[in-house]
């Protein structure tokens, strides 16, 4: 927090040298503005409303000089404060760009760093850390970020590793699940099949088996009794015919 609240007073000097009355009007604005919410942020919470209005007045003065490093470094400050971190980074990434001196390069990469840490890209935000430090290696905030976004970075892998781990135990109880939903499922078809084969033998062993002698003797027996059916008909037949006629009376 000290850190922006020095560098706000430094750079309004410098502007103060090179700026016009206009810009540094808008500088000037946009520092009050900048600090007051500083100043509110640590005792009531983040006054977001005041970095709005610093933001607005250093990109007045950005309009101004668009090459201006400054203008783009306090931009910067300003959406970082508002946790505008990718808005942020780009404003860095331009300061980087405009930077006039080794100083302002360390600035300038030290705040893109965070502005990278802020959206986890620790890869990123650890190499501008190290440029940070290839142009001020006295910075000691430097070397820390540099640190703790080694160590965040070591803790996303270690996350990311625990999640594969889960993922592959997740996968191979599924696995086995399946196969043991499918040997079940082939025993239950393999013990139906049997009972139905059982099933079918017993059923074929129930059924009596005949002969070709008994066969036959059978049917000659129904043919014998089919002949001595039609020869009763006949006989009964005659017997009504014959006592159906009429007597002669002589």
């Amino acid at each position: 927090m000290k850190r922006y609240i020095i560098l706000l007073g430094l750079l309004f000097v410098l502007v103060s040298m090179t700026y016009g009355q206009k810009e540094r009007k808008y500088i000037r604005q946009g520092n009050k503005y900048y600090e007051t919410a500083v100043e509110q942020s640590d005792s009531t919470g983040i006054d977001s409303l005041s970095f709005v209005k610093a933001e607005e007045q250093y990109r007045m003065a950005q309009e101004k000089r668009p090459d201006d490093f400054k203008a783009s470094y306090n931009i910067g400050n300003a959406q970082f404060k508002q946790g505008m971190m990718p808005e942020a980074a780009i404003q860095f990434e331009e300061a980087i760009e405009l930077a006039a001196n080794k100083e302002e390069k360390a600035l300038a990469y030290y705040n893109y760093g965070d502005a990278l840490l802020g959206q986890q890209k620790f890869d990123e935000s650890i190499e501008a850390f190290k440029n940070a430090l290839r142009n001020n290696p006295s910075d000691m905030e430097a070397k820390y970020n540099l640190e703790f976004a080694r160590k965040m970075k070591e803790q996303q892998q270690q996350q990311q590793q625990q999640n594969q781990d889960q993922n592959q135990d997740q996968n191979q109880d599924q696995d086995q699940n399946q196969d043991q939903n499918k040997d079940q499922q082939e025993n239950q078809d393999q013990n139906q099949n049997k009972d139905q084969n059982k099933d079918q033998q017993q059923q074929q062993q129930q059924q009596p088996k005949i002969s070709r002698q008994n066969a036959e003797q059978m049917l000659k027996a129904l043919e014998n009794d089919e002949r001595q059916t039609q020869e009763k008909v006949k006989k009964a037949k005659a017997e009504k015919a014959k006592s159906s006629k009429p007597e002669i009376d002589w």
